[in-house]
């Protein structure tokens, strides 16, 4: 696990530095149209099973969106939005939208608990790795690796996308491997509690 964790952050880190930075005042005439759904700036999805794009690292971002484009993750409600958008477009978006500021969100009071334990130590039992060890443990995650922050995301987003690694409906990218690893690992139960607890992380 721990030669695999390094393969990705090494091999992320490489693709991130391939690419440009964006311009995020470029990027932000292309983002009017993605408020529809993500709301202003990214921070304020219509629905809680969207991501907030705010913040969360050009890296990431710019890598997410061409995955998206390309076909290779596959996003239904994202179909054809990306087709006019080049490679720089793409960057620029990803700047924009990650110096937007974060906002902030609740975890469930009951959850507490076991998802902080789950997010800063891992499940040793079941060999899930602590959370905490590659998006950090304020959530802020690893620019210049690509993880995403995670820090006030949408619980119902989080728990979206571990449950496609888990079952295999979300691919593609550097992470994908790693990921599909760690939640084949979790429980339904595991799921909800770290994503309620990382939407209160902030």
């Amino acid at each position: 696990m721990k030669k695999l964790i390094a393969g990705v952050v090494l091999g992320v880190s490489l693709t991130a530095l391939a690419h440009g930075a964006g311009d995020p005042a470029a990027g932000e005439q292309n983002a009017a149209t993605c408020a529809a759904c993500h709301g202003p700036g990214g921070a304020q999805p219509i629905m809680g099973n969207y991501p907030k794009l705010a913040g969360l690292g050009e890296a990431y971002l710019a890598a997410q969106l061409r995955l998206i484009k390309s076909g290779e993750r596959a996003v239904p409600e994202m179909t054809g939005q990306l087709d006019n958008f080049d490679e720089q477009d793409l960057q620029n978006l990803a700047a924009y939208f990650n110096q937007q500021p974060a906002g902030g969100g609740q975890a469930n009071p009951d959850l507490v608990t076991r998802g902080q334990a789950l997010y800063r130590g891992g499940n040793m039992a079941s060999g899930v790795p602590a959370c905490a060890a590659c998006h950090n443990p304020q959530g802020k995650g690893n620019e210049p690796a690509g993880y995403p922050r995670l820090s006030g995301q949408n619980a119902d987003y989080v728990a979206k996308q571990l449950k496609a690694y888990r079952d295999g409906t979300r691919g593609g990218g550097n992470n994908a491997q790693l990921m599909t690893d760690v939640a084949s690992r979790l429980t339904d139960a595991e799921i909800e509690a770290v994503a309620s607890y990382v939407s209160g992380l902030h």
